[in-house]
């Protein structure tokens, strides 16, 4: 049962039961209808309480129902809160834990809410492309205050429930009971003290207006438009609040229907629910269960005191996971512990760390030049230079040191995990766990599974990942894995794109109007260009064939290897990050195009972005086929949380659904023609020609 009925005395009962998050789903909300008519019925009941059982009250959207005709099915939410308003006894909603989306509409319907201290309040609906559709923008206005709801509607972040019984006026809340755990008590109690009361209090029939009005909505909208750029949504948050203070009830709903159903149809709408069922799938491996057993993981070991090394060590000590940071020589150790201290004492100045944290984390750092001092640790993450020979030393050492079941993991973004796995005597506590630049920052995990790596390192390592508040996405083992694999395309693209009659500046213009963070040579200089280009000098001994515009080389045998050198695609002036472009780099990419006898052309933004996103498209449809990823949502999680593709457009996969599949096999049969571009990549991937011709998607 998804919702329990059951009578204490005079007051009936009906308990939200859908784990996790008590989900309105269909049969939640069929018991509560059901619940609401044995209680309507039954002479002996007087009023009726609505809670939820165990870590919420509800949630709100069953998210196995997400999106699904399922979720509209009668009684639908719209249909069980006027049940609600309808009972003629008294419904009194008990929320506690998490009262969101859905969950607090429901409350809103009801005719009193007692709320248990420390209760997390939202209607996050805006963080999916929407507004709340069953009358949050509507009743709230009416039960908070026009302000603090609209604040509250467009933000989508929680607020505790003692913070808002505490807005003078409010009449979200009748009473706040002492504490969760006497909340059932407290519920019966104040459901008895209110039986008799008649008429029944209904939100929709409290006042609502502002006293500026048209000012006020006007001042809402400009902050709005200001802040969410490219995101419909909250906008439409603001017109629909307006249209609580400015229209009947019942009018007002039929606005916020009109607004919601019109946003479920917009792309970014449906972007941002496939990201929220998307970052939640990352986390489930098709041969792993769910209850998988996990080994303890209660100290880590880091090798290496570089950029990547404290940046790694950062979210262990974050999470309250002692670190111990090795090192070959003391001096590097020390600029290791200068950096990290910096970036906390960064944060303490900011306000957004307080003193005793830091220092609380700080005490959990300790160092070692020795690698026997590591051997008690339950995980070791190396995080040296990114080289085979260098990886095999420091495996064979750990692979003598560590205790039996420790978890050996390599931070390589590109090695071969497998041979790494075979420089031990156990292969299968080896995996990759590839943080991304700054690691303390980056949200993406890529978890690379070697051939050997057992299932309980994997399970593992996706809890950790949790832990330590990373996206984690599984990758198989290959050249670059997911992300740096695609990311080559991308910039092979780029170099063309050079060699054709683009500039470096051009070229970053119009992907970032796309939406992208940064363009693949404002990206080159960030990472370092003299990375690209030991790659692809290990390309030209392993791929003799992979075609390559040498423009790059050309400004790597400068020295021009980006932000670091204060010179790349662009020039930096020292402590700023500001991309300057540089007339002898044009010069420098005209005089090759030159050399090759082209003459450039014209090339419009839309080109440029077509073939810059549908080569991460067609490469990751290779690496789909091959199981390296296991689901398309996988790699858009990669390149939404780690290689700054726009929100708005839901991943390069979703996106290429969303332009139509057939529509991008036809733009990659014209670059099929393009002389200087590479004909054998434009080949559809198999499984994208597939798709195609079944008319199917990716997701």
């Amino acid at each position: 049962m998804t919702a329990e009925y059951k009578v204490h005395g005079d007051i009936a009962v009906i308990t939200l039961n859908n784990p996790p998050v008590n989900g309105l789903g269909l049969a939640t909300r069929q018991g509560i209808a059901d619940g609401l008519t044995k209680a309507n019925d039954d002479p002996a009941v007087k009023a009726i309480v609505i809670t939820g059982a165990g870590k919420a009250f509800s949630g709100g959207a069953d998210i196995k129902e997400f999106g699904s005709p399922k979720a509209l099915q009668e009684p639908n939410l719209l249909s069980v809160i006027l049940a609600v308003e309808n009972s003629s006894k008294p419904v009194i909603a008990a929320v506690h834990s998490v009262c969101m989306g859905g969950g607090l509409e429901l409350a809103l319907g009801c005719h009193y809410r007692i709320a248990a201290p420390g209760c997390s309040v939202a209607l996050p609906e805006v963080k999916l492309g929407l507004i709340p559709g069953a009358g949050g923008t509507q009743r709230l206005p009416r039960a908070l205050g026009v302000e603090p709801a609209l604040n509250m509607i467009v933000s989508g972040e929680p607020v505790k429930s003692e913070m808002l019984a505490m807005l003078p006026g409010q009449k979200l809340f009748d009473k706040m009971a002492s504490s969760a755990e006497s909340l059932a008590e407290e519920a019966l109690a104040y459901a008895r003290s209110v039986a008799d009361a008649r008429p029944l209090p209904l939100v929709r029939n409290l006042p609502c207006k502002h006293p500026l009005g048209d000012a006020y909505f006007q001042f809402a909208r400009n902050m709005v438009k200001g802040m969410s750029k490219n995101f419909p949504a909250p906008a439409k948050c603001v017109d629909a609040v307006e249209a609580a203070t400015k229209q009947k009830f019942d009018v007002g709903m039929a606005t916020e229907r009109d607004i919601f159903l019109n946003l479920m149809l917009t792309p970014e709408s449906k972007a941002l629910r496939h990201i929220f069922v998307a970052e939640r799938a990352a986390s489930k491996i098709p041969d792993v269960p769910a209850d998988t057993p996990q080994r303890a993981i209660n100290s880590v070991a880091v090798i290496g005191a570089g950029t990547m090394g404290g940046g790694i060590s950062m979210n262990f000590l974050n999470a309250g996971i002692p670190v111990k940071m090795l090192e070959m020589k003391q001096d590097a150790l020390d600029r290791g512990i200068a950096t990290i201290r910096k970036n906390y004492e960064s944060q303490v100045k900011k306000g957004k760390l307080k003193q005793d944290k830091y220092e609380q984390r700080m005490s959990l750092l300790s160092t070692t030049l020795s690698y026997d001092d590591l051997k008690d640790a339950d995980m070791v993450i190396e995080a040296v230079f990114e080289e085979i020979g260098v990886k095999e030393a420091v495996f064979k050492e750990l692979d003598r040191v560590m205790k039996p079941g420790a978890i050996l993991a390599s931070n390589t973004s590109t090695l071969d995990v497998n041979k790494i796995a075979s420089f031990t005597k156990r292969p299968q506590d080896v995996v990759g766990m590839h943080f991304f630049s700054p690691a303390n920052v980056m949200k993406l995990l890529e978890v690379v599974r070697g051939e050997k790596t057992a299932k309980d390192v994997l399970s593992t390592v996706m809890a950790v990942a949790k832990k330590i508040r990373k996206t984690a996405v599984v990758s198989g083992v290959c050249d670059g894995f997911i992300g740096n694999r695609m990311i080559e395309q991308y910039g092979r693209q780029g170099g063309f794109l050079l060699d054709e009659g683009c500039t470096p500046e051009q070229v970053d213009k119009a992907i970032e109007k796309f939406g992208f963070a940064m363009g693949p040579f404002r990206m080159g200089d960030l990472a370092g260009n003299d990375i690209g280009w030991a790659i692809r000098k290990r390309r030209v001994v392993e791929q003799a064939d992979m075609k390559y515009s040498k423009t790059a080389d050309l400004l790597c045998e400068k020295g021009r290897f980006g932000q670091k050198t204060g010179a790349g695609w662009y020039d930096y002036v020292a402590g700023k990050r500001d991309a300057v472009p540089n007339a002898d780099v044009v010069t420098m990419i005209e005089e090759h195009r030159k050399s090759l006898g082209i003459t450039p052309r014209k090339i419009s933004d839309e080109e440029i972005v077509q073939r810059l996103v549908y080569s991460l498209v067609n490469e990751a449809a290779r690496i789909l086929e091959e199981g390296i990823a296991s689901k398309a949502s996988d790699i858009d999680m990669v390149y939404l949380m780690g290689y700054g593709f726009p929100i708005y457009r839901g991943g390069p996969m979703n996106y290429a659904d969303q332009v139509g599949l057939f529509n991008v096999v036809q733009a990659m049969k014209r670059f099929a023609k393009n002389p200087l571009d590479d004909a054998k990549f434009w080949e559809p991937a198999p499984l994208l020609a597939k798709l195609v011709a079944e008319g199917k998607t990716f997701n």
